[in-house]
């Protein structure tokens, strides 16, 4: 073995050495393997181990690697995922239907020792083909999704956040889509103070969710979906109109139940627009169940070291959620993608997509 860790054979009759040729590594001139790096990676972002409790881990282990380190190797690996992440990037916001949210992540600020900043996560989520997408920004203003969806078209589904009504009202490519499991947990806050009237809509809502239940165990495409919204949903949200129309000529307006009384009204149409197009959902939960490992870090790691830090997260973590929606092991996505990397370019890497990766994989298993 040379010097290099390159294998040397020796050619029969004394005529020389041959040297094979080390695979690239994914850091270049580095010391870690891609099992290695994957591994960090998916102990920092899926189970949310900060960088010194990993290094604490493989000190037990009889490796002693400084945090620093693997902050520095955790930083290269992302540099080389963020091609990965653009690509994702460029399918997800050229989707014609996409669920919006945010959430929180504090990041620590360099110039007020021990002070954070609270920064948003914008999350995307592509239905059809199952993509998220994490876009890292410092705050909450209108001025962001702005940005992310300038060139967007299309039904926007989210939960009726004033932001993204501004944005559809200055970008009229895009149609606000209502969510119904907002609604209903509105109407379960005001179990409290008038059960049985908040039972009653609640109870309406439930059917809602049946029809939509029924439709996916019966495998229904989307226009036979969009049929039995039309002969089953379409009803049961007459008569809940009906009862709401009712409760705003009652109720004092600070009573829970005028409240999401209002809050459903002022979005009526936009809460009904799925029972006009199969392929829209009653509600955006998918997209809460991609944030949701992000709520699970900030119990851990509390904040991100820094701005970039923050956005580094967002790779990672966009990245990750498409594994899990693709059903695939990230472990061994990761490794074999940070493997191939350095020797692609930007325009290479559609088979490295984890819904692409998923199906090169079965077919070469078959």
């Amino acid at each position: 073995m040379g010097l290099d860790g390159g294998l040397r054979y020796a050619r029969p009759g004394g005529e020389g050495v041959v040297q094979a040729k080390l695979p690239p590594r994914p850091i270049d001139k580095g010391i870690p393997g891609p099992h290695l790096l994957a591994q960090i990676l998916s102990d920092k972002y899926i189970d949310h181990l900060p960088l010194y409790r990993q290094a604490k881990r493989y000190e037990r282990e009889g490796m002693r690697i400084p945090d620093a380190t693997l902050g520095d190797w955790l930083r290269q690996s992302v540099q080389l995922l963020e091609i990965i992440y653009s690509k994702i990037r460029e399918k997800v916001l050229r989707s014609g239907y996409l669920m919006g949210d945010e959430t929180t992540i504090r990041v620590l600020q360099s110039d007020k020792k021990g002070s954070t900043h609270l920064g948003y996560y914008w999350v995307y989520y592509d239905p059809a083909d199952k993509l998220p997408l994490f876009i890292y920004q410092q705050g909450r203003a209108a001025v962001y999704p702005k940005e992310h969806l300038v060139f967007f078209s299309g039904y926007l589904q989210t939960d009726g956040y004033e932001a993204y009504e501004k944005l559809a009202r200055e970008l009229t490519t895009i149609v606000l889509v209502g969510c119904w499991a907002h609604v209903r947990r509105k109407f379960e806050d005001a179990l409290q103070v008038d059960r049985e009237n908040a039972a009653t809509i609640r109870s309406l809502i439930q059917k809602l969710y049946t029809i939509e239940r029924e439709c996916r165990e019966q495998g229904l495409s989307n226009e036979q979906r969009l049929a039995a919204r039309q002969q089953q949903a379409v009803p049961v949200l007459e008569k809940i109109k009906a009862v709401l129309d009712h409760f705003s000529l009652t109720l004092t307006p600070k009573n829970p139940l005028a409240v999401a009384t209002a809050y459903s009204l002022k979005r009526w149409d936009k809460l009904t627009l799925y029972t006009q197009n199969g392929q829209l959902e009653i509600d955006n939960n998918p997209i809460e169940n991609v944030i949701r490992p992000v709520a699970l870090g900030r119990k851990n790691y509390l904040f991100a070291g820094s701005h970039d830090s923050a956005q580094r997260a967002a790779v990672a973590y966009t990245i990750l959620a498409a594994c899990k929606t693709a059903n695939i092991n990230p472990l061994e996505y990761l490794a074999d993608i940070l493997q191939k990397l350095p020797t692609r370019n930007v325009n290479d890497v559609e088979d490295l997509l984890p819904g692409q990766w998923t199906k090169n994989n079965l077919t070469m298993e078959v």
